[in-house]
């Protein structure tokens, strides 16, 4: 078992509607206020009519169940996460295609994947997809997992002046997904075998790409404004700034925030999970909340997808 703490974490999970008809998201957490030791598992479901919250949900059950099983050993020197982390995402996995074959109306489904564990002041994950892994640190906020769409392509071309930051940013295939858990070989899978090293005040955030309807620099600021606060403040306001943008086309967004506590800000209600109010149905926050997301581009053919858009992206550069 792990020793007791010098690090222990305030979490906070929250989940909104957004625009949407549907949901595909879910989102589970466990933390140990007496060892600073936890995990957040998030996953982010597509394939709208073809069950992409039955595939969040069975993403999210595997790799939670296969984290607390493990979870015990988390403190031996030899515990080798990187190993477990990988095991888990594709146990998921596989039990997506058992899924789609015995129920072929289902084909197609898939789901994007976070999985954090913090072992006192160590951070490791797997990540498949583009949803997004913060860190907020000394005024900062940056993603410290890969991002595995089509984005990064499409911003290091308006870097390079082939495309305007607007058509960047407007791109159709901005959001085309690169690698995620839809049953088959995982294209790519972001999962260090080192841990990123906490400190006290750092901010963890585990979050779908709906959070990023802000900009960075506005989940930054407002991470800033309340980071004295408890982490369900922060994630209160973090929602109310993306409800206020009342975008028309704004996905659902599941979002962990975690703080990261040394010895002299431990308290009693550290460790635990916390719910904020529920309005109409637009915000759940708690335990093992699953709902659904609007059906997105997926991963099939996309590496044909990619050497198309970067070739048309070269020959728009010769003209």
């Amino acid at each position: 078992m792990p020793k007791p703490a010098n690090i222990c974490f305030d979490v906070a999970l929250a989940l909104l509607q957004g625009k949407r008809e549907v949901q595909e998201d879910a989102l589970d957490s466990k933390f140990d206020a007496e060892t600073g030791v936890g995990y957040v598992v998030l996953a982010d479901g597509m394939g709208g009519h073809q069950a992409g919250d039955v595939a969040s949900k069975i993403v999210v059950t595997e790799v939670f169940n296969e984290l607390k099983r493990q979870s015990k050993d988390f403190g031996k020197p030899e515990f080798d996460f990187r190993r477990v982390l990988t095991k888990a995402a594709s146990h998921a996995n596989s039990c997506l295609r058992s899924h789609g074959a015995a129920n072929p109306e289902t084909t197609g489904m898939g789901a994007t994947l976070i999985a954090a564990i913090l072992l006192q002041n160590r951070l490791f994950w797997i990540s498949v997809g583009d949803s997004p892994l913060y860190i907020f640190r000394g005024s900062k906020l940056r993603q410290i997992n890969e991002d595995h769409s089509l984005a990064p392509q499409i911003d290091f071309m308006a870097q390079s002046g082939v495309i305007s930051k607007e058509a960047a940013q407007d791109h159709p295939d901005r959001n085309c997904l690169t690698s995620a858990l839809i049953g088959e070989d995982i294209p790519q899978i972001d999962c260090p075998s080192e841990p990123f090293i906490l400190q006290p005040d750092d901010v963890v955030i585990a979050a779908s790409d709906g959070l990023q309807f802000l900009e960075d620099d506005r989940i930054g600021q407002v991470i800033e404004e309340q980071r004295k606060k408890s982490s369900i403040e922060v994630i209160r306001h973090l929602t109310e700034e993306v409800v206020k943008l009342d975008d028309p086309h704004q996905d659902n967004v599941s979002v962990s925030i975690i703080r990261v506590l040394g010895p002299a800000k431990k308290r009693k209600t550290v460790g635990a999970r916390k719910k904020l109010p529920v309005r109409k149905g637009r915000a759940l926050v708690g335990s093992a909340v699953v709902a659904r997301l609007a059906s997105r581009p997926l991963v099939a053919g996309a590496r044909a997808r990619i050497v198309a858009f970067l070739n048309s992206l070269s020959k728009n550069s010769l003209r």
